[in-house]
């Protein structure tokens, strides 16, 4: 029998056939899915949790967490070959050298792109947070009424007071940063101790404060433990040292990951089973007993195929691919995929404009610096269309601005020696940096479907992927520009430039959509509690739940939907109406 514990984790490779039954199957081992086993084997379920990447421990498999870029044969560039090879991870902010080992290259699991879409990926044990921005903003009340009120999609059947406690619940865990604003845009938490914006921040905050009167820029909440409190040491984390080197691993746990907190937690109670290298096939639907009874996977190694079962099942995969799962899921009663009678499987995918950014520099200040590097920006919310429809445009967008020295002083112009290293050694003058995060409008058009005759190495339709930006999303990004370079101008920036990056969708990584909660089954796959209409065993609370997008990043949602939803399918089980 293969099975043994490592570093307290319950390792499972292959078992017999009558150990494949648990209370609950989680398929993924990211935000959502850390989320989902933690509190599941909190509640007394034995749980298994199946992730299709490589097992990664917490410490033991951050090999560069440490490293200086000396350390590394390019600098902590990418080669030319391998940009040449991997094209769409090589466009990510974070893929360098000493991360590349999270990412997913591109010819490791293809796609389709039937226009061009960037997806990033990260397949090991901790998924995508070991990668993530870690930028943690609650939805509003105004979030969660928009498509409702707007009719830009269908209703949310949740509002902001349903998630609140669980937005709570899920802070004091994780350890968010942030001030106690006041917004009613964006509902304060549960916070730590806020990061502080430096002097030309609180000059230009100020300043526009001043100049519009309603917009208050404030310093982002991010998942950094500044003052870890007890529930977080007892996870074995450690304050935030500011050394901006998250995506590599942190070797202080001073960010949140599945690895560092959630995981282990889980572990903890003795309910946790994991199975890494097992990629997900499909959903098994027993047509005798007309439910879900289990989970294919497929080794990915061996290409062995093995069957798991549970009572519950909660899909976390990331939006995309339990997108591809449940599409992949098909049988007598759901020909079109898993759940799927209204037609909708796959549909109105969403995601975040990042398109729009600019620069500009700032007079003053020569004799102030600032220390460590801040793992967080300042950021405004969203102003527009916020309580009811008042541009030539549907939503909105948040702002979000940084300002610092650059090193180099006067050295750029000089040759080496002496003169050089002195300049060098002198701060240059102040640079004042924007970008935007524009909500996109759900549509039926932006869809993913499986491929007729493409498949991956492990024998699953490969997913296509036809997302594309729209005229209100150009509209959106002018208004960006347009205000932004007023703002930065009346907070006394001179030389503004602004860009567009032009870049595909999906690079944002913050897509949403295709199996989205809803009130009615015939315009939506999930119900309040994220559970699916038609298959009440079933629960998806990854982003693929998302109805729409709002403007805040996304993961601190997920993980509160994936608390909520656990705490109603557990007391579902309790009663008997999960079977």
């Amino acid at each position: 029998m293969f099975f043994f514990k490592k570093s307290g984790w319950n390792l499972l490779f292959f078992l017999p056939m009558n150990t494949h039954q648990y209370d609950a199957i989680v398929v993924g081992s990211g935000i959502s899915g850390g989320w989902a086993a933690k509190e599941l084997c909190e509640k007394g379920l034995k749980t298994l949790v199946l992730e299709r990447g490589r097992l990664v421990e917490h410490l033991k498999d951050y090999p560069t967490m440490t490293a200086d870029p000396w350390d590394m044969p390019h600098r902590n560039q990418m080669p030319r070959e391998d940009k040449l090879e991997n094209p769409v991870v090589n466009r990510c902010y974070a893929y360098k050298e000493d991360t590349a080992h999270f990412f997913v290259k591109d010819s490791e699991h293809p796609y389709i792109q039937e226009k061009p879409f960037d997806w990033v990926r990260g397949y090991q044990v901790g998924g995508k947070s070991l990668i993530w921005a870690r930028q943690t903003q609650r939805w509003s009340k105004y979030d969660f009424e928009g498509p409702g009120r707007d009719g830009f999609a269908v209703d949310w059947p949740i509002r902001y007071e349903d998630l609140a406690p669980w937005y709570s619940h899920v802070e004091r865990f994780v350890g968010i940063s942030g001030n106690y604003d006041g917004l009613d845009t964006l509902p304060d938490g549960e916070f730590l101790p806020a990061w502080q914006m430096n002097c030309v921040e609180k000059e230009i905050q100020k300043r526009i404060l001043d100049a519009y009167g309603d917009r208050k820029f404030i310093i982002g909440r991010c998942a950094h433990l500044t003052q870890p409190n007890d529930v977080h040491l007892a996870q074995g984390r450690g304050q935030c040292m500011a050394r901006n080197q998250c995506y590599r691993g942190c070797p202080f746990g001073g960010y949140f990951s599945s690895n560092s907190s959630t995981l282990p937690h889980a572990a903890k109670t003795g309910n946790f089973t994991l199975r890494p290298d097992s990629v997900v096939h499909s959903l098994i639907w027993d047509e005798k007993k007309q439910k879900v009874t289990g989970v294919r996977v497929i080794d990915r190694v061996t290409k062995a195929a093995t069957e798991y079962f549970a009572r519950v099942i909660f899909l976390n995969a990331s939006a995309l691919n339990t997108n591809l799962i449940l599409l992949n899921s098909t049988s007598e009663r759901f020909p079109e995929g898993l759940g799927n009678d209204s037609g909708v499987l796959g549909k109105y995918i969403a995601f975040h404009n990042y398109r729009g950014s600019m620069s500009a520099s700032f007079e003053g200040f020569e004799d102030s610096y600032y220390s460590g590097r801040r793992p967080t920006a300042v950021m405004l919310p969203n102003f527009r269309n916020v309580k009811k429809q008042e541009m030539d445009f549907q939503r909105g967008y948040m702002s979000f601005y940084t300002a610092g020295r650059s090193g180099w002083g006067g050295a750029r112009d000089m040759p080496f020696g002496a003169q050089f290293k002195e300049a060098n050694s002198v701060p240059g003058p102040w640079s004042v940096y924007m970008m935007m995060q524009g909500e996109t409008i759900p549509k039926e058009t932006n869809q993913v479907t499986l491929s007729p005759d493409q498949t991956d190495e492990w024998g699953i339709p490969l997913l296509k992927i036809n997302v594309s930006y729209d005229e209100n999303d150009e509209k959106i990004l002018q208004d960006f520009l347009e205000q932004g370079e007023e703002m930065l101008t009346k907070a006394g920036c001179t030389n503004v430039r602004k860009s567009d990056s032009g870049q595909a969708p999906g690079l944002d990584i913050h897509e949403m959509g295709g199996v989205r909660m809803g009130r009615d089954p015939k315009t939506s796959l999930l119900n309040g509690f994220n559970q699916m209409h038609l298959v009440p065993n079933v629960f998806v609370t990854d982003g693929a739940c998302m109805t729409s997008t709002g403007t805040q990043n996304p993961s601190i949602t997920y993980m509160a939907l994936t608390a909520r939803a656990v705490d109603y399918a557990v007391n579902e089980l309790k009663k008997g109406s999960i079977q």
